[in-house]
């Protein structure tokens, strides 16, 4: 049965000779995978490889024929919303890796959630139109993803309690607390002064919470690039 629905993409692997395995976050269907046939083919005459880069949005029409299966295809695919700099701007692109592998270790629904679909597209979009003032952008998605994640903080001093609780050997200072506590409801772009010692240990502290509350989380591989880039 067909379906509408939009989406975000995650990533995707190499499948058979020039087909691939694309990692999609849909408004409809939640976390999914679908087979993309032909689109690594020398003889393609379009690019539609590039419609699977990192938190790409998306308008698709989707074949599912049994909620079991762990593997649907794509009928219809085009870019809903065509990004203005995320892709060729090493901060940004550094940003949208970071939250795009916590994505991918965090999401596990496979059924519609609209207000965390909404977040997520309302985030990338600020990511890609901010033109300066987004250096906290990363520690404001993880303090409200959380939220929709189903272990959120309703204040800073939770983080603080399950930091302590779990024996992590530092706690937020009270500036990284007021600043949590403003990401905890602001919308993005929200100015908050912090420097970046401040910053990178507050990412830790978050980073480790996570890693409380989701065993799939695993080593964040991007994290040293993106310590890198914003140093």
């Amino acid at each position: 049965m067909l379906h509408k629905t939009r989406g975000i993409a995650l990533s995707y692997i190499r499948y058979r000779e020039s087909s691939i395995i694309a990692k999609v976050y849909t408004e409809t269907f939640g976390i999914q995978s679908y087979i993309v046939n032909s689109v690594r083919s020398s003889r393609s005459k379009s690019n539609r490889i590039a419609l699977f880069q990192p938190l790409t949005l998306l308008d698709l029409v989707v074949y599912h024929k049994n909620k079991s299966d762990t593997l649907h295809r794509i009928s219809e695919i085009k870019c809903r919303i065509p990004f203005h700099s995320l892709p060729f701007e090493i901060i940004k692109s550094s940003l949208s890796l970071f939250l795009t592998e916590i994505l991918i270790k965090s999401l596990r629904e496979e059924e519609e959630n609209i207000p965390l679909f909404n977040f997520l597209e309302e985030a990338v979009l600020y990511l890609d139109n901010a033109e300066k003032g987004y250096e906290n952008f990363h520690l404001h998605v993880l303090a409200q993803l959380a939220l929709y994640l189903g272990f959120g903080m309703e204040t800073a001093a939770d983080l603080v309690n399950e930091l302590r609780e779990n024996h992590y050997p530092l706690v937020p200072d009270a500036r990284q607390k007021e600043a949590l506590q403003t990401w905890l409801s602001a919308p993005f772009g929200t100015p908050v002064l912090l420097d970046r010692a401040r910053r990178l240990s507050l990412l830790e502290m978050l980073v480790f919470f996570y890693k409380i509350h989701l065993d799939s989380l695993g080593e964040i591989k991007s994290l040293e690039v993106l310590h890198e880039v914003l140093n």
